[in-house]
């Protein structure tokens, strides 16, 4: 491999280590080592089982932030992989591995533009931290969410954010993530009277119970979007009930769903909403709510307009701010009133079977980045 830029190299460095989450494999190390040669000062942020670290360079001023993950998810069946899916090879100018495009190559990515940068501006103004955890793509309760409570309680700062995810869709840089929708679950449990089918007058059905109130959910317009955000979103992922047999009533229905939603409406109005419709329905529950994140949107500013006119004068391509797509680690810094950006290479293949990245990508992502600190911090 001694013909590939430092960008793949690193990238391949990467996925060789079978990093699933909330496994690190020494992942974090190898960044680290980079950024401290280049005077970067590490913190790590063990909790629990998962590996984190915030790493900065500077003493003063605004703090460009680089977020990311180095857990993946698991490879999946092998035998559908061309090759060895920790093993990285490259094919027709593409990179092949688990983690190559989510998010792997966006960390080399990243590295290697505060490589070439500090040591064009060894003496840039403000500051440049990376904020990296292994919990991204498990359960996200030790990883950044702990890392950004951790940086609140010493009063550090960051006024931009640039997470790596693959926020692309054809090309590098022709879709950004400036927000995403909150997602809120919840587990509904209806409760009836079990008893023989022979003799419905005996017993309640909570299913048929549930079906009015369910219909009305599901039909229910919970706001129109707006110009970030298109309308929220209900959406039922699984419905539970019965013995298994089919002459028995169930006793009760569990009904598992989700919401994806947007600035138009809060976590509250949402629960208050939901519970009016199931109490006109007079039905009986009891129902657990779970926030994965609220809303969050940089409709405008300085980072917002450093990586569209990056990505411009790199790639020639106008790019497109979106807020679609499944949430990230993002809604973790937002809260903290950092603006923040989802930029990385083409998300087709992630979390697939033989999940690729064109290298050339790789590069082209490392120079926008670079630019964007050139924007940013001289």
């Amino acid at each position: 491999m001694t013909s590939i830029s430092p960008t793949v190299a690193l990238a391949c460095e990467l996925i060789e280590k079978p990093s699933v989450t909330p496994e690190d494999y020494d992942c974090q190390a190898v960044m680290i080592n980079r950024l401290e040669a280049l005077g970067f000062k590490t913190t790590l942020l063990p909790f629990e089982e998962v590996k984190n670290f915030w790493s900065i360079r500077g003493n003063a001023g605004p703090v460009v932030v680089f977020a990311g993950h180095t857990d993946v998810v698991p490879s999946g069946p092998l035998a559908q992989w061309h090759t060895p899916p920790f093993e990285p090879t490259i094919k027709n100018g593409l990179l092949f591995g688990r983690g190559a495009a989510d998010m792997k190559g966006s960390l080399a990515a990243m590295v290697t533009a505060c490589e070439r940068f500090t040591a064009a501006h060894p003496d840039h103004r403000g500051q440049i931290a990376f904020l990296i955890t292994s919990d991204e793509e498990g359960i996200a309760i030790n990883g950044t969410v702990k890392v950004i409570e951790y940086l609140q309680q010493q009063g550090q700062p960051i006024e931009w954010c640039l997470v790596g995810e693959p926020s692309s869709t054809a090309t590098v840089g022709d879709v950004i993530k400036n927000g995403r929708r909150g997602s809120l679950g919840a587990k509904l449990i209806i409760k009836g009277i079990q008893g023989h089918v022979a003799y419905p007058h005996k017993a309640i059905n909570p299913i048929h119970q549930a079906a009015p109130a369910l219909a009305e959910l599901a039909a229910t317009e919970w706001d129109q979007g707006n110009q970030f955000f298109p309308a929220t979103s209900f959406q039922i992922s699984n419905i539970n009930a019965g013995t298994g047999a089919t002459n028995v009533i169930p006793g009760e229905v569990e009904v598992l769903f989700n919401f994806r939603f947007s600035t138009e409406l809060t976590e509250q109005e949402l629960k208050t909403k939901t519970e009016t419709i199931l109490q006109k329905h007079n039905v009986d529950y009891t129902i657990e709510w779970s926030l994965s994140g609220n809303p969050f949107l940089t409709s405008t500013g300085e980072l917002v307009d450093a990586a569209v006119q990056a990505i411009k004068s790199i790639t020639g391509i106008d790019t497109e701010l979106s807020t679609a797509g499944g949430t990230s680690d993002g809604r973790f810094i937002a809260p903290t009133g950092a603006q923040v950006v989802e930029l990385g290479p083409v998300n087709e293949t992630i979390h697939k079977v033989n999940e690729q990245v064109n290298i050339a990508d790789l590069d082209t992502l490392s120079t926008i980045y670079e630019q964007i600190l050139e924007k940013l911090l001289t």
